[in-house]
């Protein structure tokens, strides 16, 4: 069973420009409601001289807390709009905060709101957000005759390698996914003529950027 989901490892910044207004985006992790408030009144401080500074923020596995504000602006269309990007990325833990300097034209209502889902869009270009997945990390040993069998399915598979060690056996080190368990487990045992020995190691869940080009952040043990 697939239980991934999508996190935001590492905040980012965009901007947006309607009509001379400025709409900067900033966006960053937050695991509680606090610490969601902190980045609102970090960004109204740097943003002392703006007209408003909107925010919106999702916290929670479950998005038990979901909070935003237009800051001024007519209501539902700036707190609103930036939380309905949010959701649409499927992320939680996440803070969102648009800032606006007025460029001297009225948007209408309609305007501010693409502005400002606009302006969040921006932000989530230059962010890093990674597939967050269950998986096992799997201890193989091996003669030197098996390595490069394994190394060919961990590849097919587009399994994560953590590392080898070359001693008298080949001891090789994989990230499993949680559903692909049974198959790999069969797959290892066919190419070797079961003389690999498997060892399944502790459940864990990590992040993967996307296309599985994996800069390794985020592995940490399944806590209950």
């Amino acid at each position: 069973m697939d239980n991934s989901q999508i996190i935001l490892y590492k905040g980012g910044q965009g901007e947006y420009v309607e009509k001379k207004s400025r709409f900067i985006a900033n966006i960053f992790p937050a695991e509680t409601e606090e610490q969601a408030l902190e980045k609102v009144a970090e960004m109204k401080k740097k943003y002392y001289d703006a007209r408003h500074n909107c925010f919106a923020y999702i916290i929670g596995e479950r998005k038990e807390t979901e909070r935003c504000s237009d800051d001024g602006e007519p209501s539902g269309t700036a707190g609103r709009p930036m939380l309905e990007v949010l959701n649409g990325q499927g992320i939680h833990d996440v803070v969102a905060v648009v800032t606006r300097y007025f460029g001297g034209t009225l948007l209408g209502t309609g305007g501010l709101v693409r502005a400002y889902s606009a302006a969040v869009k921006e932000g989530l270009k230059n962010c890093m957000l990674l597939t967050e997945q269950a998986g096992y990390k799997l201890k193989i040993r091996t003669d030197y005759n098996g390595i490069g069998k394994l190394q060919y399915v961990a590849r097919t598979r587009e399994l994560i390698e953590l590392d080898t060690v070359y001693a008298d056996r080949v001891e090789y080190n994989l990230l499993v996914p949680a559903q692909q368990k049974e198959q790999i487990e069969k797959e290892i045992t066919e190419k070797t003529a079961g003389k690999a020995g498997l060892e399944w190691l502790e459940e864990v869940r990590y992040g993967i950027s996307e296309g599985n080009h994996l800069e390794f952040v985020r592995l940490y043990e399944q806590s209950e």
